[in-house]
């Protein structure tokens, strides 16, 4: 299939055609509503099976091979291409956004049929809220998502990641909770400001790109890897300008370029390294690291960046909250792999120590804050912090099993943690409430709900045969050669998410029931179709990993080697 990523990424688009189209043409709002629904579902399954059949033609063999790819000038002026394709370090997540973003259309559905609290002009349920504008705003974040994953033109990517950020403002901001106005703007203000640094940073490298006296020096500096470049087509000479130049999808020459590969190659080869001090003595190549580390940080979120999630999540409808840490979480650290680490490779040797430190410090004091949490959605959140810092910890090991476990950790981290949100937002459907202490011995009156919760749980602790396991293992394999004091702090965590999780099983579940709660409906069919993949998945992948190592491992590898060998 040619166009098969550009299906992927803008079938959602089209979604947000007809619901727009739509208004212009009577109805009353119950058919407005269900018409709106309907598309948006439509659409997303659309891109979701497209996922599945790209992950059925992938081949994973190849190391750098970037398939499926899709070129064409878009800016000339300023060489700006439409540029995608996918590679061992996006063909998981484009995947996993599509499946996530299913999953949460299906979740937008109204929870409970004929269910008076849908029509409570006090408190309606967000599913019955201006549900065209609903369905827009989320169609446009799925494109945006797929699109980052997909993106290897720096402006497009930057344009995809921007894309993100007004519609998940609006979906929480409008569709949010009680303190849904503070959230979205605290959750708008660290995004935007982590924006302005990387787009400086792509603005930098690229018009050190096309400064000829830097290629020049690095013609004589490293004579051997400058004529690799030129050997490979990476850099041509311009039979008009007589200048060093970057070949356009349509075959003409561009004196600067935002094409990633080719900045991956002139990274790897020294030029961004050759420029001296910038700023108060930080080299330009470091700087610019700096730049796009805090950018992606913010994203991740890595402590002390982190304090925009637990209200972002507290505040968002439970569909969103399960985009927000199924994919968007993800997206941090997918920046880092697909930005600093191949474009600045010598910087990201000198930071990898403070990676290292930063991961630890996720991982342990986002577990300690976890078990004082009395909110079952906040106790989520922190626990979302904790175990994204193994990839922040495995990434920094500069090892392939570190390396490989930590974009293995984004995917199963991206399957559980959608699952533990859809839970919550179970059992906040039904109690209005979400306080721990305020249930107790539950499972005699949803055996089924237990089950789940149960089976999440155990999932994100890394119980052996599920999911979150073999990707915590493989950090922790990977990360002890280097860092074994780091990997030994890390292991602490373990006992201690155990810890936060087995004592919420005890509050919520355990124990004498609560008079209050003795007719609490179980899950029902719409909630089962969310929640019964995600666990088939987690068990899945418990078992059989090398589903998706396969995809991964290759390229990661390379990349591996091309840091360490700088």
């Amino acid at each position: 299939m040619d166009h098969l990523l550009s299906y992927i990424i803008f079938a959602p688009i089209a979604g947000v055609i007809a619901i727009g189209a739509s208004l212009a043409v009577p109805m009353d709002k119950p058919q407005r509503d269900q018409f709106s629904r309907w598309v948006a579902l439509i659409c997303a399954g659309v891109a979701f099976v497209l996922g599945l059949y790209l992950w059925v033609v992938y081949d994973g063999s190849t190391a750098g091979k970037i398939q499926f790819i899709e070129r064409a000038t878009w800016i000339p002026s300023l060489h700006i291409e439409y540029f995608v394709g996918v590679d061992g370090i996006s063909v998981s997540m484009v995947i996993l956004s599509t499946l996530i973003s299913f999953i949460a259309t299906i979740a937008s559905m109204p929870w409970w049929r004929g269910k008076d609290e849908h029509d409570d002009p006090e408190h309606p349920h967000f599913s019955v809220v201006k549900v065209p504008g609903y369905m827009i705003m989320l169609l446009i974040l799925q494109t945006g998502m797929s699109g980052t994953f997909a993106a290897l033109d720096m402006f497009l990517f930057f344009v995809f990641w921007e894309v993100m950020l007004l519609p998940m403002y609006f979906l929480i901001g409008i569709w949010g909770g009680p303190r849904k106005e503070y959230a979205a703007i605290k959750f708008f203000l660290y995004t935007l400001a982590g924006s302005v640094l990387l787009l400086l940073a792509i603005l930098a490298l690229y018009y050190r790109t096309g400064d000829q006296a830097l290629l020049q020096r690095l013609a004589t500096v490293n004579p051997e890897a400058f004529r690799r470049l030129v050997d490979a087509g990476t850099l041509a000479m311009d039979p008009q300008s007589h200048a060093w130049a970057y070949r356009m999808a349509e075959g003409g020459f561009a004196s600067n370029t935002f094409n990633m590969l080719t900045m991956a190659k002139l990274g790897q080869a020294g030029l961004f390294d050759l420029v001296g001090p910038f700023l108060a003595g930080i080299t330009f190549a470091k700087l610019m690291w700096i730049f796009m580390f805090i950018a992606f940080a913010v994203k991740v979120p890595m402590v002390p960046l982190h304090t925009w999630l637990p209200d972002a999540h507290v505040e968002a409808p439970t569909p969103i909250s399960v985009i927000l840490a199924g994919i968007l979480l993800k997206m941090g650290i997918y920046g880092m792999l697909r930005m600093n680490w191949p474009i600045l490779p010598a910087a990201t040797a000198s930071f990898a120590p403070a990676v290292s430190a930063f991961g630890v410090i996720n991982i342990v004091y986002a577990a300690m804050v976890t078990l004082a949490q009395t909110d079952l959605k906040k106790l989520i959140a922190y626990s979302s912090v904790s175990h994204m810092g193994f990839s922040l910890l495995g990434m920094a090991s500069m090892t392939e099993s570190g390396m490989s476990g930590a974009v293995l950790n984004l995917f199963t981290h991206g399957i559980i943690s959608p699952m533990l949100f859809l839970i919550v937002g179970v059992i906040y459907d039904r109690a209005h409430h979400r306080e721990i202490e305020g249930f107790g011995g539950i499972a005699k009156v949803v055996p089924e709900y237990t089950a789940l919760m149960g089976l999440a749980f155990f999932a994100s602790l890394g119980l052996p045969g599920l999911a979150g396991f073999i990707s915590e293992f493989l950090v922790l394999n990977g990360a002890f050669a280097n860092l074994p004091w780091h990997t030994a702090l890390s292991a602490v965590s373990v006992i201690i998410t155990a810890a936060y999780y087995l004592w919420t099983i005890q509050r919520v579940f355990l124990g004498n029931l609560n008079p209050k709660y003795a007719h609490l409906p179980d899950v029902n069919w719409r909630e089962r179709l969310t929640l019964y993949p995600l666990g088939a998945l987690a068990i899945l992948f418990g078992f059989y990993p090398n589903v998706m190592l396969r995809l991964i491992n290759t390229d990661l590898f390379a990349l591996v080697r091309s840091v360490k060998g700088v």
